[in-house]
């Protein structure tokens, strides 16, 4: 009897990318294949890439090229893939080609469904498999997914990205936008939650923007969201990401009256300054965020807010960037990712003539972060006392018998219990806090 071969997944990236690994893990299981509990028993080792930051392109090309030496060695027995939103740009091809020839399977962002052919076609014809769609197509529907928790789960409403922001390469890598259907949407949820999901994460390169044409005519956004509410077992609804220019006042009203959507949004600003935010083409202004932040917690005073925020932009001064850090206290964040500009081939931004040199671009990071920081202490603060209702994750990273979870607004909780409650709803009271994380104990 021959072994079935074991296959790993590595992720680099968003939201998007976990889950687009979750929907290949779950491919290949059902083609008979088994997940390996690490890369190095794995006998398909597959990376999926991401394109947002230099620094996942580096990552991802070192810890590739650890796998030569085991290529060479194991041949035919050890098989190399690599797909995701690097694969979508030509550049990064031609550097597989000439540097890591090795590779025997290459494949996008659009045609990850055809993982198993792939694989198939390389065993039977022994041949180099390399499958580039530039464009979508139609959206493929009942992919079966591994989820990394039994009890939430992501889910695609769209694809895409019609945005062009000046630094982004993801209209490039992720095509346009296109909306998934909102029966199959529907579908989809209702099929998670009589397999026991409790929360579900809607996620699109601009949620906001979504647009399904389904037996009904067209459903935005805020009427998906509504629809969902109404199915019984889920309890806990989150989206991700959220553009600013196109948050309209419906969906910040379903804050208040939508009992299982979170109190909590992320809502990238990427810089304080308006004249950085119209070289980076947002289309909005920092009043427009301060005004889309005070409805907010107009609706839903304690909701929390997070954002992404940009260093050194091409052209950002002084003085552009002291906006950025008075955006970040007026607003009072909850959290943020931060991010030091870096060059993406082939956008905009890329060519612009005044790019910031690196000492000055980490020198504000390390400014800004001290702001966000402490905000996000101060808001941590605010919860000691309180009793929160925690969905448990499992156990916690910190071990010593603690598992984790999250309230509604997305704080991580830690405290003492039992790993039975995983996928549970419990009430904990919040006795410390710290900048990232809460800590607590369960109420009997």
């Amino acid at each position: 009897m021959v072994a079935k071969r074991k296959f790993h997944i590595t992720t680099f990236g968003c939201q998007m990318n976990e889950h687009d690994s979750e929907i290949m893990a779950g491919l290949l299981e059902e083609n008979g294949y088994l997940q390996a509990s690490s890369r190095d028993k794995a006998d398909i080792v597959i990376f999926n890439t991401c394109s947002i930051r230099e620094n996942a392109d580096k990552r991802f090309f070192g810890t590739l090229g650890q796998l030569k030496n085991r290529k060479k060695t194991e041949g035919e027995n050890f098989t190399v893939c690599v797909c995701g939103c690097m694969m979508q740009q030509q550049h990064i091809i031609d550097t597989l080609k000439e540097k890591y020839p090795w590779v025997d399977v290459v494949f996008g962002t659009h045609n990850l469904h055809r993982l198993p052919q792939l694989l198939e076609n390389l065993y039977n014809e022994k041949k180099k498999q390399m499958d580039i769609w530039p464009e979508g197509g139609e959206i493929v529907e009942d992919l079966p997914a591994k989820r990394l928790f039994p009890h939430k789960s992501f889910v695609n409403i769209m694809y895409g990205c019609n945005n062009f922001c000046s630094y982004c390469i993801v209209p490039y890598t992720r095509g346009r936008e296109r909306s998934r259907k909102p029966e199959d949407i529907i579908k989809e949820i209702n099929g998670l939650a009589q397999d026991g999901v409790k929360e579900i994460t809607l996620l699109g390169q601009n949620v906001n923007s979504y647009r399904g044409y389904g037996e009904n005519g067209q459903t935005d956004f805020t009427d998906l969201i509504y629809m969902i509410a109404d199915i019984e077992g889920i309890e806990r609804i989150r989206f991700m990401t959220s553009h600013p220019k196109d948050l309209s006042d419906r969906l910040i009203d379903a804050f208040k009256n939508c009992k299982k959507l979170c109190k909590y949004i992320h809502l990238p600003v990427q810089s304080g300054s308006d004249k950085v935010l119209k070289a980076m083409n947002r289309r909005y202004s920092r009043d427009d965020y301060f005004r889309l932040v005070e409805k907010l917690r107009d609706a839903v005073p304690d909701i929390a807010i997070s954002t992404d925020i940009i260093v050194g932009f091409p052209g950002e001064t002084e003085a552009d960037f002291e906006d950025t850090l008075d955006l970040a206290r007026r607003v009072n964040f909850d959290s943020a990712f931060t991010f030091l500009y870096s060059v993406r081939k082939g956008t905009p931004a890329a060519v612009a003539k005044d790019q910031i040199p690196e000492d000055i671009k980490h020198e504000r990071f390390n400014r800004l972060v001290d702001v966000i920081n402490r905000s996000a202490a101060e808001k941590n603060l605010k919860y000691r006392g309180q009793v929160k209702e925690i969905l448990v994750d499992g156990s916690s990273r910190g071990g010593n018998g603690f598992c984790e979870g999250r309230t509604d607004e997305f704080k991580l909780v830690n405290f003492i219990g039992d790993t039975k409650l995983v996928g549970e709803m419990v009430k904990v009271k919040i006795t410390d806090s710290n900048t990232f994380s809460l800590k607590g104990e369960i109420q009997k």
